[in-house]
């Protein structure tokens, strides 16, 4: 693929789902699209829209937000690569509003193009498809995390996703994620208080799992917080992360980590 190729996030997400063809990457090359550059908590639909584009996120993060849910309540985080909105391609009804989580850069995308690949490339159609699919599993584990789990397995749980799915689009490889979340947006997020949110951070690094420094988030032992997450990527069905430079080798993690753990309830 060449250098600066601007889809190349999107690219990689789709493979996740199966090779792409060189004609495939041709057709994601001329893809038509307006890309803009958004400041945070910039609405790019609100419910009730009748859109005709979807929005390729390119950098930063997009999410979904209930606009009647007390405290902005987010339902989804999306990363470079995801096209929140790709169901409206078959669903014209917007039910929450797209809103930007810190600064983003979006592409803008005419629906008629995603309906024309059922034609031109049956296998990205179908990729597609799968990517839409994979959107409704994470909003059921999301439902799941919020339901069943404390307020500290909450908040690992949504940074283990969040460096998976960074990872399988080639950013976060030394598990440090950007973090342009505020404490409220955190708290949104997990369901949670902003004061509940911010002490759970503080338990996070004290552990030793984390360090929070301004805009970025390292993960110093992703086995522990793995563990005490509970999380399992199968429901992303992305590649899960094997083998990560910053933790400590996978002999001695499981007893360390369920040290970490019951120390944590």
């Amino acid at each position: 693929m060449q250098a600066g190729f601007p889809f190349s996030r999107f690219a990689d997400r789709l493979a996740t789902q199966g090779a792409l063809s060189s004609d495939s990457l041709d057709l994601l090359a001329k893809m038509p699209s307006s890309i803009s550059h958004y400041g945070s908590r910039h609405h790019l639909m609100q419910r009730g829209e009748l859109p005709t584009h979807c929005h390729l996120l390119l950098q930063g993060y997009l999410c979904w937000q209930d606009p009647d849910g007390r405290d902005g309540r987010i339902i989804s985080i999306h990363v470079p690569g995801d096209v929140p909105d790709l169901y409206t391609v078959h669903d014209l009804q917007v039910d929450y509003d797209l809103v930007t989580v810190g600064p983003a850069v979006v592409a803008s995308v005419p629906h008629r193009f995603f309906r024309e690949l059922a034609e031109l490339s049956p296998t990205l159609w179908r990729s597609l498809l799968r990517l839409i699919l994979i959107d409704a599993a994470t909003s059921r584990n999301w439902i799941l995390n919020v339901s069943s789990r404390d307020a500290l397995e909450r908040v690992a749980h949504l940074i283990c996703e969040l460096a998976t799915r960074l990872r399988a689009v080639g950013l976060a490889r030394d598990l440090r994620v950007p973090s342009p979340f505020t404490q409220s947006e955190l708290a949104a997020a997990c369901s949670i208080s902003a004061v509940h949110a911010n002490r759970t951070i503080q338990e996070l690094r004290r552990s030793s799992l984390l360090q929070w420094h301004s805009k970025t988030i390292t993960i110093t032992n992703w086995y522990g917080l793995v563990r005490l997450a509970g999380f399992n990527p199968a429901y992303l069905r992305l590649p899960a992360i094997d083998e990560v430079e910053a933790a400590e080798p996978p002999t001695a993690r499981s007893t360390e980590a369920a040290v970490i753990a019951d120390s944590l309830r």
